[in-house]
């Protein structure tokens, strides 16, 4: 299926915004709203309201495409929770696509850099750090993996090569900030993953068949300490 005749909804919550978008027959709708610890409240009616404002209904979904995160804990788990009821309402499969990487996505389309550092704030003095390459078509391909890091740890990276910075994770922590100075060309104003990138990402990743079914989606915490429950079923 092409992209123009594809319909994906696409959302995430990870961050302190609640982001959802909609891709219609190559049209994109999106609502993005940064409103900390109101998700609970506002996700499914704007879900509900995206849906309407484009003329279609939940059942022509072809795609969920999830934010998965590394994140917010309480956040992560409200999307995973409507994006697997969703799924499972309707028969669908799940792509999850890495938060950290969307972010990096929309830097690509404006850096003129080939690599950006996306740091998230993961609370007690830490951040999620993720190093990424621009690759074929501007894809953001991950060097190595997701990092869980102290602000206060030395720099640690794998190239000299100047960067572009992105994610809240620069604008919270002066130390991280101060520790990557060398490294950085700039400091994008890109705080927060938005769902509207997310839809690209998922398309791709539903053309390679990364979609799961909702049973199989596990948030992508990324810090140990996190107990991993399974999600329950909607019912």
């Amino acid at each position: 299926m092409k992209q123009s005749e594809i319909k994906i909804l696409s959302l995430d919550t990870s961050s302190e915004a609640c982001s959802v978008a909609l891709l219609i027959n190559g049209n994109t709708f999106e609502s993005h709203i940064v409103e900390p610890k109101a998700h609970t409240q506002i996700l499914i009616p704007m879900i509900n309201k995206i849906i309407q404002n484009a003329g279609v209904t939940l059942s022509d979904l072809d795609v969920i495409v999830l934010g998965n995160g590394p994140g917010s804990f309480i956040g992560m788990r409200i999307g995973a929770s409507v994006a697997q009821g969703l799924a499972f309402g309707l028969g669908l499969k799940i792509v999850p696509i890495s938060s950290l990487t969307a972010i990096a996505f929309e830097s690509f389309l404006i850096s003129k850099l080939k690599r950006v550092l996306v740091a998230q704030e993961a609370k007690m003095g830490e951040v999620y750090l993720a190093e990424y390459i621009k690759g074929p078509k501007g894809w953001p391909k991950i060097v190595g993996e997701i990092q869980l890091k102290k602000i206060t740890e030395p720099a640690s990276i794998n190239s000299d090569d100047l960067f572009d910075a992105a994610g809240l994770g620069w604008q919270l922590n002066s130390d991280l900030l101060l520790n990557y100075k060398k490294y950085i060309n700039k400091k994008l104003d890109i705080f927060y993953p938005r769902a509207k990138f997310l839809l690209s990402l998922g398309y791709q990743g539903w053309l390679d068949n990364l979609a799961i079914r909702p049973e199989q989606l596990i948030p992508n915490y990324v810090r140990q300490k996190v107990a991993k429950k399974p999600l329950k079923k909607n019912t």
